[in-house]
C-alpha cells in the first residue's frame, strides 16, 4: 500500500507552492504532505509535512491538453437557443431538431490554466466575458481507446473548473477557439478528490456572495466516464490532462472587481478575482 493511499481514501490532493517551488501534495486538515510525484501514482512517497498556512495552493494539475464539452446540460442547450435563436435542442443526445449525435468537443490551451486565487484577466478585445461552472475530470494515466469497463481506472480524480468565455467573440467567430483560449480563461482547483461526486451534487457559480448559476452533476446529457471513453477514442490522453464536462444553465457576465466562485459539492470552492487587462 502506498504512503498516499489515504488520498485515494478521501483526502483532497493537488499541488502547492512552498518557498518558490511547486510540489504535488495531499491536504490533511491544517497540514500539507509534500510528495515526490502525483498523489494518484502508486509509487508516490511523502517527503515532508508542512503547515497549510505556509503554502500557496496552485492549480492541481499542469495538463498537456484541456478538452472541453459544449452543450452537455439540456437546460443550457435551451438557454443557448433562447439567447441566440440557434436550435441546439438535443445536442449530444441524437434527438431533436438539428441534433448532434455525439458530444461537442473543443479545446483550451494549457496556457489558459490558472489556480485558485489567481486573477481572471478580461481581454481588451472583448466586451463580454462569461463564467461557466464545470465539474472537471482529471486523467491519471496515459490511455487510448478506453471502454466503459476500463474508464474508471484511468481517472486520477475530479476538480472544479471555470470555462471562462469571451461570449461576444464566440458569437462573432461562429466557432469557439478564440473565445475560450485567452490566458487565465481556465481556472482549476482548488484541489482534486478521488471519487466522482454524487448525481445530486450541486455545480454552482457565485459572483461575490450571490448564487447566479446552479445545476447538478446528474443532469449531464453525457456522464463524465462516458465522456472519457469518447475522448479517448479520438486522442491519446496523458496523465494530468483534463476533461471539462460542460456547464449548467445560468451562464452570465463577469466584471472587473468581482470575485467568481465555482463550487462542486463534494470537492470544494474555486475562487478567482476578476481584473481588467492593463
Amino acid at each position: 500500500m502506498s504512503q498516499t493511499s489515504d488520498a485515494i481514501a478521501g483526502l483532497p490532493f493537488g499541488r502547492c507552492r512552498l518557498e518558490g517551488e511547486e510540489h504535488f501534495c495531499i491536504f490533511a486538515g491544517r497540514t500539507v504532505r509534500l510528495l515526490d510525484r502525483p498523489a494518484w501514482d502508486p509509487e508516490a512517497a511523502i517527503v515532508r509535512t508542512v503547515a497549510l498556512s505556509n503554502v500557496t495552493i496552485v492549480a492541481p494539475v499542469q495538463p498537456t491538453k484541456v478538452i472541453a464539452v459544449g452543450l452537455n446540460y439540456q437546460a443550457h442547450v435551451e438557454e443557448v437557443r433562447e439567447h441566440t435563436g440557434v436550435d441546439a435542442a438535443g445536442a449530444g443526445t441524437g434527438t431533436g431538431t438539428g441534433a448532434k449525435a455525439e458530444p461537442i468537443l473543443f479545446m483550451k490551451p494549457p496556457s489558459s490554466v490558472i489556480g485558485p486565487g489567481d486573477e481572471i484577466v478580461l481581454p481588451v478585445r472583448s466586451t463580454r466575458v462569461d463564467y461557466e461552472a464545470e465539474l472537471v475530470l482529471v486523467v491519471g494515466r496515459r490511455c487510448k481507446d478506453l471502454t466503459p469497463e476500463t474508464a474508471a481506472e484511468a481517472v486520477a480524480g475530479y476538480t472544479c473548473g471555470n470555462d471562462v468565455t469571451a461570449r461576444d467573440l464566440q458569437q462573432l467567430d461562429g466557432q469557439w477557439t478564440r473565445a475560450k483560449s485567452f490566458d487565465t480563461f481556465c481556472p482549476l482547483g482548488p484541489w482534486m478528490v478521488r471519487d466522482l461526486p454524487q448525481p445530486t451534487a450541486a455545480v454552482t457559480t457565485r459572483i461575490n456572495n450571490e448564487v447566479v448559476q446552479r445545476g447538478a452533476v446528474g443532469e449531464m446529457i453525457v456522464a463524465p466516464l462516458d465522456l472519457l471513453v469518447f475522448v479517448s477514442g479520438i486522442m491519446t490522453l496523458e496523465p494530468g490532462d483534463v476533461i471539462m464536462t460542460g456547464t449548467p444553465r445560468g451562464v452570465g457576465p463577469i466584471a472587473a472587481g468581482q470575485r467568481v466562485t465555482v463550487a462542486v459539492d463534494g470537492i470544494g470552492m474555486l475562487t478567482n478575482p476578476v481584473v481588467t487587462a492593463i
